[in-house]
């Protein structure tokens, strides 16, 4: 039985062996094959922009010559019958002998004199194409190279432009060669795993292995890069539909199928923006590696992989220590070239290399900014012509002699001539670079221009003495500072400590020692969590984090607990910076604002007695008014009542009076109803907040004449409190309605989600400034935000100007399963 456990588990570890390995293997592979891929791609990448440079560049010195010929000349200063047929004669044997798609002849207003296409159907002979590029830049005298669609034959192709030049150097006209692209395509392939594309600066593929692809773009374009492609007719009238291509990084790419490409792009030489893409399908990388392994499959596989799965394993450590090693020495070759090639062009230094006859082979960027030449104007010239007289005799007698027999020279005084007949002073060193038979064949010198140097040493004595003065002076300064910046860090009753970007204290002033009994040294190098208990420690890290976070002074309340209890510290905090103007830490300076913050809860409590105690008195006084001055004027009213009917037959005008008087006191009554309901309306004790403010909405649109729609969205069983201070600040926000804002429409919601109860009212009118809201009757703004407050919510005025004003109270609430139904009425 142990033997048979003992044989499956051992059978378990190889068959885990195994496949381990094999997957190891894979993707090892499998990188190999992208690595490998990726190379290919680079190097046929490589391959076909140099094609394409040969392709493009083959047709330059052709239609130099051309433009040169005196048959070209001749048609355009006499343009009769015999200079145009010798003229077109020439522009066949051209188009003949290159095998271009089309020569023709061009006077300065861009009219086509004579083609070599004339008798085709699409001649260009008497066309207009002033307006092309190639044209504009060669009646300038710049010749010029173009990839356009033709606008006659509809057929892509490269035109070389070539200025005709009269006797006396002025442009006669403008001579084009146009080549088809359609061999150079031919030479791309037409492998649907790799796709080549060239495209122009806007993405617009002019050339493609793929033919559904041409005239498409390899991004979406905007409508004014869309309309600028079709104004220069560069394209044809488009239009330019996008092939569906996303970038998922610097090298992959996604079409509209899904099909992930490896990209890779290189620059198309003389064509600036030009561009020439590579795309590799993804899974045909992939399948390069799984299709073999797939097909060799079989029992001897199996056994082998039994056997070699613990080779594989090392051949698979040792597979990927050997690409690592050689993508870090790539890395760290291509690294060196750019930094070398940055170090010889950016180094603020002159550096040149001469051969051994003394003439310039190159120069760096600061060596031609120093002397004001450009870098063609200096290459091949001796670099004696670039110095003086005195230098030029020394580098002949001493220098050069000298350099030749050991090989360097190193600290040699001498001076240049700028272009513009400045001499300036430098200092060389230079060092030979030998051939195998130990010849010098090259030099490299650094120059070091010591002009200023010289001027600063004569300046530097005087300064010297001057900076003495100012040092003894400075020093006194910063020990009088040091001084009073001590005395105020040691006896500030705020708390100031300094972190560092870790959050390890580096200092503390004598009240933070004083107050949680920790010296300097004990504190030095800790942490929050190192002094105070977790949750305090997690707050203030969160707080530091803030300040170092947005790079901005924060101030925030913090609780800290200390022997006498929890203490409340206004804390300021602010990152430091220090000489490369990066955050190295911050300091926070607290104050104990404890017995600020009872005092607050004290007089906060004070108001809420306050207002409680006047809802009381409203209750009263409305209960007062209701019950005794109300039943009072009914039995008033009865009486008059009865006397009016009295009066009528035996005085009439005594019972017009005492008609009169039922009016009034009817009207008496309505006005103690009304004040009595403004004091305390009674459906908020009955019938609770949603009723209450229903009813007030009601009553609003009867008074105001302003539409207020009233639209409760679940009622939650609230507090008295809580439902009184709601309806106060609707009570207030209406009547600001009425006066400040101008409002024909209010919209007031009542809803409650997640336990927190609010209520919204919103209004169409002109809208006004909070913070100039008078404190006339009621409460005002400010009194809202108090009531609000008071029971533990918030209040939120916005106003804009043209588009009304909205005030948001929330508050917590029950929680969702004690709410009411919102059609229930219940508050």
């Amino acid at each position: 039985m142990k033997l048979r456990l003992i044989l499956l588990v051992l059978s378990l570890l190889a068959f885990l062996s195994v496949s381990v390995g094999g997957y190891l293997y894979y993707a090892n592979l499998r990188e190999a094959a992208f690595h490998e891929a990726e190379r290919q791609s680079l190097n046929r990448l490589l391959a076909i922009k140099r094609n394409l440079s040969t392709f493009l560049s083959e047709n330059v010195k052709p239609v130099r010559v051309l433009a040169g010929m005196k048959e070209m000349r001749e048609a355009l200063v006499r343009p009769d019958a015999a200079s145009l047929a010798q003229a077109n004669a020439m522009l066949d044997h051209f188009q003949s002998t290159l095998g271009a798609a089309v020569c023709y002849l061009m006077d300065r207003r861009g009219n086509t004199v004579a083609s070599s296409n004339r008798h085709a159907p699409d001649s260009f002979v008497g066309v207009n194409f002033g307006f092309r590029p190639y044209f504009q830049q060669a009646i300038a005298g710049h010749p010029s190279s173009y990839l356009a669609i033709g606008i006659t034959s509809k057929k892509r192709g490269a035109y070389y432009s070539q200025p005709v030049y009269g006797k006396k150097k002025a442009s006669l006209g403008v001579v084009v060669i146009k080549a088809s692209i359609g061999s150079i395509e031919e030479e791309l392939g037409a492998d649907r795993d790799e796709i080549v594309l060239v495209t122009d600066p806007q993405g617009i593929i002019f050339i493609s292995s793929r033919k559904d692809w041409l005239n498409h773009t390899m991004e979406q374009l905007s409508s004014a890069k869309t309309d600028k492609i079709r104004q220069s007719a560069q394209f044809g009238p488009g239009p330019w539909s996008w092939t569906g291509l996303t970038f998922e990084g610097p090298n992959t790419t996604v079409n509209a199928a899904g099909v992930k490409y490896m990209m890779h792009r290189l620059a198309l030489d003389k064509f600036p923006g030009w561009q020439v893409i590579n795309l590799r399908s993804l899974k045909a990388i992939t399948k390069t590696v799984s299709d073999p392994i797939i097909e060799i499959t079989g029992q001897i596989i199996l056994i082998l992989l039994l056997f070699i799965g613990l080779a594989v394993g090392i051949l698979y450590r040792k597979a990927s220590q050997e690409l690592t090693r050689r993508r870090e020495a790539e890395l760290a070759l291509r690294q060196g070239e750019e930094r070398y090639r940055s170090l010889y062009n950016n180094t603020p230094a002159m550096l040149h290399s001469v051969d051994p006859s003394g003439c310039l082979l190159s120069v760096s960027d600061y060596w031609c900014e120093m002397l004001g030449y450009r870098r063609e104007e200096v290459i091949g010239r001796n670099i004696l012509e670039f110095h003086t007289e005195a230098s030029r005799r020394c580098a002949e007698e001493t220098v050069f002699p000298e350099f030749r027999q050991h090989g360097f020279v190193k600290d040699v005084s001498y001076q240049f001539v700028k272009k513009n007949g400045e001499v300036i002073d430098a200092l060389l060193c230079a060092f030979g670079e030998r051939d195998e038979q130990g010849h010098i064949f090259r030099s490299l010198s650094v120059s070091i221009d010591v002009t200023e140097r010289l001027n600063a040493e004569r300046a530097l004595k005087q300064a010297q003495e001057e900076l003495h003065s100012y040092s003894q002076d400075l020093e006194r300064q910063i020990r009088k500072r040091t001084r009073e910046i001590a005395s105020i860090f040691r006896y500030t009753p705020a708390v100031v400590s300094i972190k560092d970007g870790e959050g390890r204290y580096t200092l503390i002033n004598p009240r933070f020692e004083k107050l949680f009994g920790l010296s300097q040294e004990e504190v030095r190098g800790k942490t929050d969590y190192d002094i105070f208990p977790k949750e305090t420690a997690d707050r203030l890290q969160a707080n530091d984090s803030k300040v170092l976070a947005t790079k901005v002074c924060q101030q925030v309340e913090e609780q800290i607990p200390q022997a006498d209890g929890l203490h409340t510290y206004l804390s300021v905090k602010f990152p430091i910076y220090d000489d490369s103007r990066k955050i190295s830490g911050l300091c926070g300076i607290s104050m104990d604002i404890t017995e600020v913050k009872k005092a607050q809860d004290q007089l906060r409590r004070l108001s809420g007695s306050i207002i409680a105690g006047q809802e009381k008195e409203r209750t009263a006084i409305a209960r007062e008014l209701h019950d005794e001055l109300g039943q009072m004027l009914t039995a008033l009213r009865l009486d008059c009542v009865w006397l009016s009917e009295r009066l009528q037959e035996a005085d009439a005008q005594a019972g017009e009076r005492a008609a009169g008087m039922c009016c009034l006191i009817d009207r008496g009554i309505k006005e103690v109803r009304e004040m009595a309901v403004r004091l305390r309306p009674g459906v908020l004790d009955r019938l609770g907040l949603v009723d209450a403010l229903e009813w007030y909405a009601t009553d609003f649109e009867r008074r105001t004449g302003i539409t207020c729609l009233f639209e409760p969205n679940g009622a939650p069983l609230i507090p008295d409190k809580v439902a009184t201070a709601a309806y106060r600040i609707a009570q207030e926000a209406l009547t600001n309605v009425v006066r400040h804002t101008n409002a024909n429409l209010v919209n007031m919601i009542l809803q409650a989600e997640d336990g927190v109860l609010t209520l919204i009212v919103a209004d169409n009118g002109q809208g006004f400034d909070p913070a100039k809201l008078p404190e006339e009757e009621g409460l005002g703004i400010a009194g809202m935000r108090e009531r609000a407050s008071l029971v533990g919510g918030e209040l939120e005025v916005q106003s804009q100007a043209g588009k009304g004003t909205s005030v948001y109270f929330r508050v917590p609430v029950a929680p969702a399963s004690s709410w009411a139904s919102p059609d229930t009425g219940i508050g």
